[in-house]
């Protein structure tokens, strides 16, 4: 801002002589005007100012000329009309002292001189400017502590709180063709979540048996809504909790189906999908303890759903060994199941003739990973990892003998079923159920967990190249492969992914697998923020039915899970800051096992906040 004085020159503050600092450090404004011949002399613009306020016309017009983005403008007209607050109350403060202090000196003087004396106060400008000066640093000070120089701005605890947060609106359309075998469609996770299935119902068994869709047609409007906070604790700590909707507590989808839960318009729910605490003792080492992101790198979802939070304990560290080469490596412990409390059945101990509970059966996921990013060009990258995951406790196990008369009786390793899948892995039977000859011909209530078990190896990779920056041309590519596949043992008790008969003969043999892989290309913006950004993207999956856990990858291809291959293609665009349309188109098929083929179409509107 500017200050007239009584000579009518003008003083700057600072922030105006830092903006004709600017203004001078145009590139050559002065030097082209005088150098042209054909130059006019400059000439008073008789235009009526937009503001009253010098700083701020200057600051405007750098914003006309392309100097200054808006946001910066706004920044500098915030941080002068603070200045102004703080001298005018600073000079407001000088004005009140120094009549106190000519009243104090009038008082005194009457005491002092006979009466009728006649006195005048004159107060020296040295003295004025002093006071002045004292209580700018004063004010400036108690502006700093109380936070009023800034109107609307809050408190110091309040300003280490982020919040942010997603709305998407989608319309999903699935259609399959004919062929698919409805029947063989069989959904293990809605058995194990529920009560038993009895396999001994042989009356057009396949089609009592839950399953899950694979011959009509449907579409439905879904609804995400995600909202979080990050929150500075001190220099180390941070802390991060978002909630977010959903059908249900799925890991791998907050997208709640208009309609559901009750229909007539009745609400939804909120679930809460991440809370964790983060230590940084410095940049290049995190821990991480809670639900939190996905703390392994990965450039697609081949092995991991792009969203899945992750319990548990991670640590990462990276360190930038030469200019543009920083290897990094990840680590974490994670459980994906813990037995309620008072689970399991009481059987009687044959040496102390005791009740006790059957032992729990929690699982874990141990999992590390290696890998290196390489920065070769301003806008261009590579970064390759290798990872090794372990899912302890997951395979399915058989039970001892047990007596199963109802779907209420229970087994002792019930508990190795999966609590959540999506479909695609093979399955065994738990139970092994007592027969004789009184119920050779009874019910058969069974519960069915995972025939093989998980050590998934995961290799990932991405080239982005950036020549045409901000429009990039990005590769991602990652393979997998269940080291812990035993093809002879999961045939022996395999329930589904059996290979057809041949011309009448005895049922087909397993035909599952143990390894998967995916390429995709990207064309555009990395990332769709404003206007007008855009990018598209076409791929191919190919993922065997055993290559890892199908509760936590990708639930969208093919409507979720493994044993599926095919292509995808897809597109974004920016229609407004922070708002962007995407486009998808999915078509999936079975690798092994019945029949199944489906395509998928998405329609998303975004908004980012």
């Amino acid at each position: 801002m500017f200050h007239q004085k009584s000579d009518t020159a003008w003083r700057l503050t600072p922030l105006a002589v830092s903006m004709c600092a600017l203004v001078c450090s145009v590139p050559a404004l002065a030097q082209d005007a005088g150098n042209r011949a054909d130059a006019k002399r400059p000439t008073v613009s008789r235009v009526k100012a937009t503001s009253p306020n010098a700083t701020i016309n200057l600051v405007n017009m750098l914003v006309k000329q392309g100097v200054l983005k808006e946001e910066q403008a706004e920044a500098l007209i915030k941080q002068a009309d603070d200045e102004a607050y703080v001298a005018r109350e600073a000079a407001k403060g000088a004005t009140m002292r120094a009549e106190e202090a000519a009243k104090t000196a009038g008082a005194a003087a009457a005491a002092a001189s006979p009466p009728g004396t006649k006195h005048v106060t004159y107060v020296p400008e040295v003295v004025k400017r002093q006071l002045r000066e004292e209580i700018k640093r004063d004010v400036m000070a108690k502006a700093q502590t109380e936070n009023w120089a800034s109107p609307g701005k809050y408190p110091e605890w309040a300003q280490r709180i982020r919040f942010y947060g997603d709305l998407r609106a989608r319309y999903e359309g699935q259609f399959y063709p004919t062929g698919n075998d409805q029947g063989g469609a069989y959904n293990f996770n809605a058995i194990n979540t529920g009560s038993p299935y009895d396999i001994s119902d042989q009356t057009n068994s396949s089609y009592n048996a839950p399953t899950y869709n694979a011959s009509q047609n449907r579409d439905r409007a879904r609804l995400r809504m995600r909202l979080g906070a990050d929150i500075d604790i001190n220099d180390q700590f941070t802390a991060g909790i978002r909630l977010a909707s959903g059908d249900s507590n799925s890991p791998v989808s907050t997208n709640q189906s208009l309609g559901t839960t009750g229909g007539n318009f009745s609400k939804y729910a909120l679930w809460i999908d991440r809370a964790y605490a983060r230590y940084e003792p410095w940049n290049e080492l995190t821990f991480s303890i809670g639900r939190f992101d996905n703390p392994f790198w990965s450039p697609t979802d081949l092995a991991w759903h792009k969203d899945l939070g992750f319990d548990g304990f991670a640590v990462q560290a990276k360190h930038e060994v030469a200019e543009g080469i920083t290897p990094f490596i990840v680590a974490g412990a994670f459980p994906t199941y813990n037995s309620d409390l008072n689970a399991g059945i009481n059987l009687v101990n044959v040496n102390s003739g005791q009740y006790e509970k059957v032992p729990s059966n929690d699982k874990w996921l141990f999992g590390a990973q290696i890998g290196v990013g390489a920065k070769f060009a301003p806008y261009s990258a590579l970064r390759l990892s290798a990872a090794y995951y372990d899912f302890t406790n997951t395979q399915g196990r058989q039970s001892s003998l047990c007596v199963v008369v109802s779907s209420s009786d229970i087994c002792d390793t019930d508990m190795t079923r999966p609590s959540f899948a999506q479909k695609g892995n093979t399955y065994r039977t738990l139970r092994n159920i007592f027969v004789d000859a009184s119920n050779i011909d009874g019910t058969r209530y069974q519960y069915f967990g995972l025939a093989s078990q998980f050590r998934p190896v995961v290799v990932s990779g991405q080239l982005d190249l950036g020549e045409f920056h901000p429009v990039h041309v990005v590769l991602d590519g990652e393979y997998v492969n269940n080291t812990a596949f035993d093809r002879a043992s999961i045939a022996a008790v395999a329930q589904n992914n059996i290979g057809p008969s041949v011309a009448g003969g005895p049922p087909g043999v397993y035909d599952g697998g143990n390894q998967g892989w995916m390429g995709r290309v990207t064309v555009g913006h990395k990332e769709v923020k404003r206007l007008w950004d855009w990018n598209v993207h076409a791929g191919y999956k190919y993922l065997e039915s055993d290559a890892t856990v199908d509760a936590f990858v990708d639930s969208d291809f093919g409507l979720g899970g493994t044993n599926l291959k095919g292509y995808f293609i897809g597109g974004n665009l920016g229609i407004s800051d922070n708002v962007w349309a995407s486009l998808r188109w999915m078509s999936a098929n079975n690798i092994a096992g019945s029949p199944y083929s489906v395509d998928v179409v998405q329609f998303d509107l975004n908004a980012r906040f």
